[in-house]
């Protein structure tokens, strides 16, 4: 066992050695072979669209390896370790690097199928798998949750929402256990809670589809023109903003808090679509982000992007496919920092 508080998650945006991937499996999970054959060309899209700018890594059952390398083309590397869903920020490594000089660890933060709501027996074990194959030390404090729930700044701060964490189908504990527990995973030193949705999605409303880290000090969050008191999304994602505006980071710092504003006239008719412009992924030179086919506010939200990122190209993927399944671009990838392996 590893001493996390000697290890932090880093940044998504700082530098990247490469990109992991989980090549869907099942097509029970996305009710259907023409759903997962739609899935399967998304991710490969994605990849394909990261590879320009970083290394991409597909995790992929070895009997599926050949077609998934075949539909992948030449630019992105397939490791034959079992998935059967495609979610890599929630199944795949969360890597921490050391406080000081070392190898990078990987935190296991006991993926267990989003409150054993999917099965998750291949799953469960890639965290542990990839950390194996990398030969890095895997480090596993009992904490039972998924990546797509905690957003990290890198310099100490985290946010979250509760109902993905202190939840009984993940973790037993009270808030103050499950806060360490967190907070020790990550190495960071400061929590801010928002309470979320609990049974509403199989996430139980992870915050990587609301408000994420742009840098230590900055958050941007999506939000609709007005508050809707009827919509439990709408009420969680207002008093999210709101809790936001009245903390402070691990520095004592209140936040710079950058609105999105939601997408309306959207292309998919899926009633549980997720149209989310924040579950973007932050790759070594790009932003790979969503546009939903609402053209004024598709190039807002590239337009807000590209002035979070300056220095980044931002590319804005049609991904309806994973709306449509249940997440975006965020929740598909899977970051390793740069840095001795």
């Amino acid at each position: 066992m590893i001493k996390t508080s000697s290890y932090r998650v880093p940044l998504e945006s700082s530098p990247h050695e490469r990109t992991f991937m989980q090549w869907p499996a099942r097509s029970r999970i996305y009710g259907g072979q023409s759903a997962l054959d739609e899935v399967r060309s998304t991710i490969a899209l994605i990849a394909r669209s990261i590879a320009r700018f970083e290394p991409v890594v597909m995790l992929a059952r070895p009997e599926q390896q050949d077609a998934a390398a075949k539909a992948l083309g030449p630019t992105v590397e397939v490791w034959p370790i079992p998935t059967e869903d495609l979610w890599c920020r929630d199944s795949g490594p969360t890597f921490a690097m050391p406080q000081t000089a070392g190898p990078l660890t990987v935190s296991d933060l006991g993926f267990n199928g989003w409150g054993n709501k999917q099965s998750h027996a291949d799953d469960g074990q890639i965290a542990r798998r990839v950390g194996e194959r990398l030969g890095l030390s895997v480090l596993a404090n009992g904490l039972v949750g998924e990546a797509g729930g905690v957003e990290v700044d890198g310099t100490g701060t985290a946010m979250a929402h509760e109902s993905s964490w202190i939840n009984r189908n993940r973790n037993k504990g009270g808030k103050a256990e499950v806060e360490h527990l967190l907070l020790d995973a990550l190495g960071a030193e400061r929590m801010i809670w928002a309470p979320g949705v609990k049974g509403a999605d199989i996430t139980d409303y992870h915050i990587d589809a609301l408000a994420r880290f742009v840098k230590p000090g900055q958050v941007v969050i999506q939000l609709g023109d007005t508050l809707d008191r009827s919509d439990p999304w709408s009420a969680a994602a207002f008093q999210t903003y709101e809790i936001l505006k009245a903390a402070r980071d691990a520095q004592g710092r209140k936040f710079d808090i950058v609105v999105i504003p939601d997408p309306v006239h959207i292309r998919s008719r899926s009633r549980d679509f997720v149209s989310s412009y924040v579950n973007y992924y932050a790759c070594n030179g790009a932003v790979i982000g969503a546009e939903f086919g609402d053209d004024k506010a598709d190039e807002k939200a590239r337009a807000i992007l590209q002035q979070l990122y300056p220095d980044r190209e931002v590319v804005s993927l049609n991904v309806d496919p994973l709306g449509e399944a249940g997440g975006g671009i965020h929740c598909a990838t899977q970051q390793q920092p740069k840095g001795a392996a």
